[in-house]
């Protein structure tokens, strides 16, 4: 049985909360380049160099990519073979966040009641999910997830008879009126399956995958292909002021459901769609 402290995780978490927040992914930002290269109207290609411009300014002067720093959302697997010590996985995490957002300065944003919107002044407690698999190590990672592009998600319980189809039109749909107030180009994170529940947290955890990988499923693959080019086929653009990008990925994930059911949700990221990763 390995020992990993609880310190240890909270200071991995800090670390990654600062990161995630203040440089963009490698692979959102080669595929904001690439879209560079396939705009011709004149706003989307001024919009794509100020968000380049702005992500260089924020790696170089270590602040946020965005001021809206988000509500932390932390996924781990825990290998079989890991005993925590030393304080409680719960304590850990949001521990490691409040010393990350605090250190790194970042906007803390989260309330403790959705009622009566005290803000915490921590940006804790944070979302945790947790998976136990084999192994012994403790991967973690880290998403900052604003809520401009969180506010326009949506999850849709289908009827199977509608199947591929109305999954495409929905996906569509909801890109489609999720429009300039999610600061497009949106990268897409879609659930398919599960229960209502399930379906929202497969959509979150797409996030996960880079979008310059391709989906090991080969149907869904072939379907993140097809619902990224009617989603830039909307012309909602850059920003929102028209183009040929409107998303810079699709990122699916499918489980098994009920007989009765198709489960689809779409989560929604913006232009910085931010994380990162760590292992102990």
């Amino acid at each position: 049985m390995r020992k990993v402290s609880a310190g240890r995780i909270s200071k991995l978490i800090s670390k990654l909360s600062m990161r995630a927040n203040i440089r963009l992914r490698p692979d959102v930002k080669k595929a904001l380049r690439d879209a560079l290269k396939k705009e011709k109207r004149r706003n989307a290609v001024d919009s794509l160099r100020l968000l380049l411009k702005n992500a260089d300014i924020a790696l170089r002067d270590k602040i946020a990519i965005c001021q809206d720093t988000g509500m932390t959302v932390v996924f781990m697997e825990i290998g079989q073979g890991v005993r925590i010590v030393g304080g409680s996985l719960r304590q850990a995490v949001d521990r490691g966040v409040r010393e990350g957002y605090k250190k790194g300065h970042l906007r803390k944003s989260v309330v403790s009641s959705p009622i009566e919107r005290r803000n915490t002044g921590t940006n804790t407690p944070a979302i945790l999910h947790t998976q136990i698999v084999p192994g012994g190590s403790v991967k973690v990672w880290v998403i900052p997830k604003g809520f401009g592009s969180e506010n326009k998600s949506r999850i849709r319980m289908l009827n199977p008879s509608e199947g591929e189809r109305g999954i495409v039109d929905f996906v569509v749909r909801v890109a489609e009126e999720a429009g300039p107030e999610a600061c497009p180009p949106f990268v897409l994170g879609v659930g398919i399956g599960g229960t209502f529940d399930h379906a929202a947290y497969l959509a979150k955890k797409a996030f996960l995958r880079r979008i310059d990988k391709k989906n090991p499923d080969l149907l869904l693959r072939r379907l993140e292909k097809k619902i990224l080019d009617k989603v830039n086929g909307l012309g909602v653009g850059p920003m929102g002021l028209g183009g040929k990008t409107t998303a810079l990925g699709i990122n699916i994930l499918s489980e098994a459901t009920h007989i009765a059911g198709l489960p689809v949700a779409v989560n929604v990221n913006c232009h910085a769609t931010r994380s990162a990763y760590g292992v102990i």
